[in-house]
């Protein structure tokens, strides 16, 4: 099974009923990774409130200060501040006994709870009672600061990724009832009022709109909806009432698919973000041990337990990972936050990593690099005759055809004829066409017809398809079709360049004229043409095992299915709403906005910036505040605060992702 096959699994019939149970609170839970080493400070729905925490906070202060003047300025009995203390501390610092305990008892032994624990209680032993107090006041403010900072990234994500409507207008028994998107059936008729979200996929049968579809694609013009037209879940009706037969149920539509991906994609772990996890699990005991060291081995050989326990006890505080195990799943999932929010759907942190590695990006031609519509590209008229004229009678020669090509050319003529005046239509299989109009021969045809008919013409030397056409035997001029590429696709491969990709390559089943003119236009650095469909997965193999980095196929995400499956990175185009393209692409581009591959690139980049600012941060100030530990420079307060303070930090610049999104 590929690494594709493994990781695409949507899900649909078997999770409809368990999800019509869920839906109510479905949007409220988090979608944020927590640190487990330091899990007691996330708190559920229903935990402690951050009024309450700073109450304690508050308490614990104005005790600390009160044992602090009772132990300086007054003569009354040592114990009494003694008291105060412990009743300071116990006040401030309860929950992270409790949680500690816990923690024991689960043989889970290296938390940050623990850490807290055993160095407070610690400074208590060795007589430090207002450290103890203040190691505690400081850790919990810290904690504190935290938690608002986590909170604020994941209502900004979950603000994101507010795009499922909480109810849907259905018309039942000639009746309209608000109920909930989950048990409107496909086939039913909903009515969307302006302003409202659209709460499920369907087809305008009733009135015509304009659509807010930013959240699904990125976009920030407004699209139209017509009588006939597809519309999706979670666009925005802007202007006009609309009813909309459901084509899909709510927990196939767009809008959930969306989510779940995003949501989804939290499980697919980066390399970096795999490495934290497993450095935490080893990393932890091992300080711990040195930590035992630290206090015994100096305290054998100086005799001075009270100063190196001390010590033992500031390397435990200082050596907890937190700020890594919190903030770097946090940045990615940040950046796979704001990639969706610019209409990227990015599989998994795994991929929005390997965009870092991307140097090789291979395209499909028809409907990724070129709109997959025909259009007229070149006029070479005739002497004698315009480019009104040429194009006027090759629409009259080609207006019976239902060829894509023959309708490319009807449509750039924008004229109008009675074609009640055209008479004698005949096609010519392999040549082209004929018709007379008011009596005269008009034949649009190619190169053999021409000469067939002992026309005298100009053969072009161009790309495209080529309609020569004629007018009682004279020659009129050559009209060109092509499939005409995308405006954004040399914006797309000029910024692909530019952000480190070697080379840029198109497979095609096109002939090596048309291909090799698309490849000239956008700057490519090489095509592969007349291709057949199994020949695209062998070449794109041996691209791949030629190339260094990682390679990327982009194509429709229907026809290039077999190959988007077989990429280091598969990015579907234009496939919004295509199960095809989403279960075969690792990243899934909302709309035909090829631009937005190099974004995702970018958005890939800035995430591993964030990423390796954290933890180079962080290590780093975490060996300085050791080595000054050690040495008895700072005093284990100041471990507290260094390390809650790059916690805070780290977190802090991982909202720099999230916040990326409000650009």
């Amino acid at each position: 099974m590929s690494h594709h096959e493994e990781h695409n699994h949507i899900h649909t019939h078997e999770h409809e009923h368990e999800h019509e149970h869920t839906h109510s609170h479905s949007h409220n839970e988090s979608i944020l990774p927590k640190c487990d080493c330091c899990e007691h400070c996330h708190h559920e729905e229903g935990g402690e409130s951050g009024a309450r925490k700073i109450l304690r906070i508050l308490i614990a202060a104005v005790l600390l200060a009160e044992a602090l003047i009772l132990s300086h300025f007054t003569k009354l009995p040592t114990f009494l501040p003694v008291i105060i203390y412990a009743a300071a501390y116990l006040v401030c610092g309860y929950d992270v006994l409790i949680t500690a305990g816990k923690n024991i008892l689960k043989k889970d032994f290296f938390d940050e709870c623990f850490l807290m624990s055993i160095a407070s209680i610690g400074a208590f032993a060795i007589g430090e009672f207002p450290e103890a107090v203040a190691i505690m006041i400081f850790y919990q403010l810290g904690e504190f600061l935290q938690d608002k900072a986590v909170d604020k990234s994941r209502d900004s994500i979950e603000k994101l990724m507010d795009i499922r409507p909480d109810s849907a207008t259905v018309i039942r028994n000639g009746e309209a009832v608000v109920t909930d998107p989950g048990t409107v059936m496909e086939g039913e008729i909903i009515i969307v009022k302006p302003g409202e979200k659209i709460p499920l996929d369907g087809i305008v049968i009733e009135g015509a709109t304009q659509l807010d579809v930013r959240a699904l694609t990125g976009e920030s013009l407004p699209k139209s909806a017509e009588t006939g037209e597809e519309v999706l879940s979670g666009s925005i009706n802007l202007d006009g009432l609309i009813k909309v037969k459901v084509t899909k149920t709510y927990f196939k539509s767009t809008a959930c698919k969306i989510v779940e991906l995003v949501e989804q994609a939290s499980d697919r772990k980066a390399p970096a973000e795999q490495f934290i996890k497993k450095f935490a699990k080893v990393y932890t005991p091992v300080v711990t041990l040195l930590a035992v060291i630290v206090a015994i081995v100096p305290s054998l050989i100086t005799g001075n337990w009270s100063v190196w326990l001390y010590r033992a006890f500031m390397f435990l505080v200082i050596s907890c990972p937190c700020a890594l195990v919190i903030s770097i799943p946090l940045t990615f999932f940040g950046g796979l936050g704001v990639a969706s929010r610019n209409g990227i759907l990015i599989k998994g942190s795994n991929y929005l990593e390997a965009l870092n590695e991307l140097k090789t990006v291979v395209f499909d031609k028809t409907g990724t690099l070129t709109k997959g519509e025909f259009e007229v590209s070149d006029l070479y008229p005739a002497r004698g005759f315009s480019d009104k004229d040429l194009l006027s009678a090759g629409a009259m020669a080609e207006c019976y055809s239902n060829h894509p090509i023959a309708k490319a050319v009807t449509k750039a003529a924008k004229v109008s004829f009675d074609k009640d005046k055209l008479t004698d239509y005949r096609e010519i299989p392999g040549r082209g066409v004929s018709v007379k109009a008011w009596g005269r021969e008009i034949i649009a045809g190619n190169a053999p017809m021409m000469k067939e008919r002992k026309i005298a013409f100009r053969e072009e030397n161009t790309a495209g398809t080529k309609i020569y056409v004629a007018i009682e035997n004279i020659y009129a001029g050559c009209i060109v079709v092509n499939d005409a590429v995308k405006s954004d696709a040399s914006e797309a491969s000029d910024a692909l360049h530019i952000l480190g990709v070697n080379k840029l390559l198109m497979l095609t089943g096109d002939n090596h004229e048309i291909a090799e003119d698309v490849a000239n236009k956008l700057d490519l650095d090489g095509y592969y043409a007349e291709l057949l469909p199994q020949d695209k997965v062998e070449i794109f193999e041996l691209i791949k095992k030629q190339g260094t980095g990682k390679t990327a196929f982009v194509g429709d995400g229907i026809n290039d299915a077999p190959v988007l499956a077989g990429a280091d990175i598969g990015i579907a185009m234009g496939a919004i709403g295509s199960d095809a393209a989403i279960e075969a692409a690792d990243v899934v581009i909302m709309n035909d906005e090829l631009v937005k591959i190099a974004e995702a690139v970018k958005t890939a980049k800035k995430t591993r910036r964030i990423v390796v600012e954290n933890i180079v941060f962080a290590l780093a100030v975490k060996l300085l505040f050791l080595i000054l530990g050690i040495t008895g420079v700072a005093g284990l307060w100041i471990a507290v605060v260094g390390d809650v303070g790059v916690m805070l930090l780290a977190v802090l610049n991982s909202l720099r992702m999230i916040l990326g999104a409000r650009k």
